[in-house]
C-alpha cells in the first residue's frame, strides 16, 4: 500500500511519513503542487495526504488534476480553520479532511478508515515473481533454500525493492523508508545492510543476482520468474 504526503514542512513531512512506515505503508512524498503531480504519474499512489498551502499549485488545485486523473481517497490538510476551506476541498473531490497539527496517530487511523471504504487494508505480505515477504512474520518466502528470517530494517528494505517491481530504489528513498531519514550519515549503514541481506538471501553473496546495485541510483530487485 503505497502513500504519498504532500507538504512544505520538511519537518511534518519526516515524522508522518515514518509513522506510517511504522504502520506498514509504503511512503512517498513531494514538498510542492508540481512535484506532487510527477510523483503521483510516476508512482501511482492508492491514497493521497495534500497541504493545502503548497508553492506554487496549491493543494485544492493539486486535489483537482489529482481527481480528473483517478478516484484514490484524498486527505487534506491545512493550519487555516475557514469552514469554506472544508467545503471547497471536498466539494473538488477530497474524502477527508484535518486542521493542523495533528497527531499521526489519528492521521494514520483516518487514512486506515479511508482505505478500509474502499477494500483495502495495508499490506501484511508483498511479492515479486517467486519471493513473497510476509511483513507480520518477517519471513521472506520462495528462494531456493527456503524461508529466510529477517530483521524489521532488513524486511523494510526489501519490502521497498518489491513494491517498485523490480526498478530501480534510489538510496535517498531506500533511507527514508528503512530509518525514517536521509541524513548521509546513514549511507554507510545501507551498505552494510545490503552486505547481511545478501549474506542470508544470496546463493553466492560475492556475486549477486537477487540485489543488484544499480550504479548512481540505489538498488533493485531482480527475483526471476
Amino acid at each position: 500500500m503505497k502513500i504519498l504526503l504532500v507538504d512544505d514542512d520538511p519537518d511534518l513531512l519526516l515524522i508522518t511519513g515514518y509513522a506510517l512506515q511504522q504502520a506498514g505503508y509504503l511512503v512517498v512524498d513531494a514538498a510542492d503542487g508540481k512535484a506532487a503531480l510527477d510523483v503521483f504519474e510516476r508512482e501511482q499512489p492508492d491514497l493521497a495526504v495534500i497541504d493545502i498551502n503548497l508553492p506554487g499549485i496549491n493543494g485544492f488545485e493539486l486535489a483537482r488534476r489529482m481527481r480528473e486523473r483517478s478516484r484514490i481517497p484524498l486527505m487534506m490538510l491545512t493550519a487555516r480553520t475557514d469552514e469554506q476551506d472544508v467545503v471547497q476541498a471536498l466539494s473538488l473531490g477530497a474524502d477527508d479532511y484535518m486542521s493542523k497539527p495533528f497527531s499521526p496517530k489519528v492521521l494514520l487511523a483516518r487514512i486506515k478508515a479511508l482505505l478500509r471504504g474502499i477494500g483495502l487494508e495495508a499490506q501484511a505480505a508483498v511479492s515479486l515473481g517467486p519471493l513473497s515477504l510476509d511483513m507480520t512474520e518477517l519471513l521472506l518466502k520462495g528462494l531456493p533454500s527456503g524461508p529466510v528470517k529477517l530483521t524489521r530494517l532488513e524486511s523494510r528494505f526489501l519490502q521497498s525493492l518489491i513494491a517498485n517491481g523490480g526498478r530501480a530504489v534510489t538510496t535517498d528513498r531506500l533511507l527514508v523508508h528503512v530509518w525514517g531519514n536521509a541524513a548521509d550519515s546513514n549511507r554507510q549503514l545501507l551498505k552494510q545492510l545490503v552486505h547481511r541481506l545478501r549474506q542470508k538471501i544470496e546463493t553466492d553473496p560475492a556475486n549477486p543476482r537477487l540485489i543488484r546495485t544499480v550504479p548512481g541510483s540505489g538498488y533493485a530487485l531482480d527475483a526471476g520468474e
